[in-house]
């Protein structure tokens, strides 16, 4: 997977550009998915989802194993459940395809209360890659060693 100079995005008027890829989440054992965008985190030691997803994806969020994490803001509880995170191309899904170039299967996942966005963190994801950030031009890339 190469992505070459992709544009930051500006996920909420709000908020800052910020590096972040398109993403499909899913659970592997109800099917449900949701598609929305993930925020490159070098600061996550993993990946990490909303708590408000388990629910769309038919997890029971209680139900995963529990854990303390540390975060920006503290320590919070996360629960841990399966789920496959797909990448699309970037280049395509800005022009309505969705083509999957790297897959994070069958991963512990946390789901965390109070985070609101899709963090694709170190340990199942960018340590796979080399990951470059120009914040003067606001784009990024990520290319396989």
């Amino acid at each position: 997977m190469h992505i070459v100079d992709f544009p930051f995005i500006q996920p909420i008027a709000q908020c800052p550009k910020r590096p972040m890829l398109w993403v499909r989440v899913t659970n592997p054992h109800s099917g449900h998915s949701i598609r929305t965008y993930g925020l490159i985190d070098t600061g996550a030691d993993e990946c990490a989802l909303p708590a408000r997803y388990a629910d769309l994806l038919g997890h029971n969020l209680e139900a995963g194993p529990i854990k303390k994490v540390s975060t920006g803001g503290g320590i919070t509880t996360a629960y841990s459940h399966t789920c496959k995170i797909e990448i699309f191309d970037t280049d395509a899904y800005r022009h309505g395809q969705e083509n999957v170039v790297y897959t994070i299967s069958g991963a512990p996942i946390d789901f965390m209360p109070h985070l609101n966005c899709v963090l694709l963190g170190v340990e199942n994801f960018l340590g796979q890659f080399v990951l470059t950030v120009d914040y003067l031009r606001e784009v990024f890339s990520l290319r396989k060693p």
